[in-house]
């Protein structure tokens, strides 16, 4: 049984049993939950406080035709990925592509970075009450260890993210840094037709991490000291989502990060199971391509982006939470 929904001359279809998630109290499932709650107060009731007078947020430039998580050849695709975006689950419009070409450093384009750290945002009520508490531990996650805030959209600020389950293209994806307006973040429930972008809230951080302007690790110009990237291994038509940017335009002020929730994994866009397209140098073991939280390098670099490691005041306090809480 369905319902439709009218608010401020929209009209929106969602699921009877899909109750607001302000009806119930978030569980407390995880380290720190109820200090997060305590210093932030990320409430369920600000789940979708407005509901927006247009949803039709623009359409990524570069999207082909695409099967989901498998390749007719049998290879695996990562269940975020969303074959036919830029690296797989980035959105942009053509004038992000073609700085990216050339890399890019933020610095040079402050107004693609959230101002002053604030990133209003508003959830979809068509996610189930669980999804919608995944989609608050992450939030709640950068809230806590970043000097980035996550505010409830107040339903007149212009730029803000709209985290939806969008139709097409399904999957996990973002823009990159501020694109501005309503800027989608999509994060599909396991519905059974694509990836489940919300099995933890690691996935819900990764794309997030887009939104906030942090590309893929693995496409750092330095990558090669790193990794391998084996091509004879990478379905041919997703070898460009293994280019990496020039050193020219590109700034880092930290190691290269093997446990980044940022990095591919070992399988990505391989043409068999057996065939990794990403391996590890200089002696490194681990597995890479996590997605269950932020390692210490993604909270430092992002605590660096939005200066938190640059007022002296705060630049301790995020240090010691990002070695502290990252993994």
């Amino acid at each position: 049984m369905r319902k439709e929904k009218q608010s401020q001359g929209l009209i929106f279809t969602a699921s009877v049993d899909r109750k607001m998630l302000h009806q119930r109290k978030l569980p407390v499932c995880f380290v720190l939950s109820i200090l997060f709650e305590v210093i932030f107060h990320v409430s369920a009731r600000h789940v979708m406080p407005y509901v927006p007078d247009v949803l039709h947020p623009p359409v990524p430039d570069h999207i082909e035709s695409f099967n989901l998580t498998q390749d007719a050849n049998g290879g695996e695709i990562d269940p975020e990925m969303t074959p036919g975006l830029f690296q797989g689950d980035m959105a942009l419009n053509n004038d992000l592509y073609n700085y990216w070409r050339v890399g890019i450093k933020w610095d040079a384009f402050p107004e693609k970075l959230w101002k002053n750290g604030i990133v209003p945002y508003m959830i979809s009520p068509l996610y189930e009450p669980t999804e919608q508490v995944t989609i608050l531990k992450a939030i709640k996650t950068f809230n806590f260890m970043t000097c980035v805030r996550f505010v409830p959209w107040d339903g007149k600020t212009k730029d803000y993210l709209l985290i939806w389950p969008i139709k097409y293209p399904k999957g996990c994806w973002s823009f990159v840094g501020r694109f501005g307006g309503s800027q989608i973040v999509s994060l599909q429930p396991p519905d059974g037709s694509g990836p489940n972008c919300l099995g933890s809230e690691g996935r819900a951080i990764h794309e997030l991490m887009h939104a906030l302007g942090v590309f893929h690790e693995q496409s750092r110009w330095d990558r090669d000291k790193f990794v391998k990237i084996h091509e004879e291994n990478i379905i041919p038509r997703y070898k460009s989502n293994f280019d990496k940017q020039s050193l020219d335009n590109t700034t880092y002020s930290f190691e290269y990060d093997y446990d980044s929730i940022m990095h591919y994994g070992k399988h990505f866009f391989s043409k068999s199971k057996s065939k990794p397209t990403i391996t590890t140098k200089m002696g490194h073991t681990k597995k890479i391509g996590q997605r269950k939280a932020m390692s210490k390098g993604d909270c430092l670099k992002l605590n660096d982006l939005y200066g938190c490691l640059s007022n002296s005041r705060t630049k301790r306090k995020y240090y010691n939470l990002c070695n502290f809480m990252g993994i």
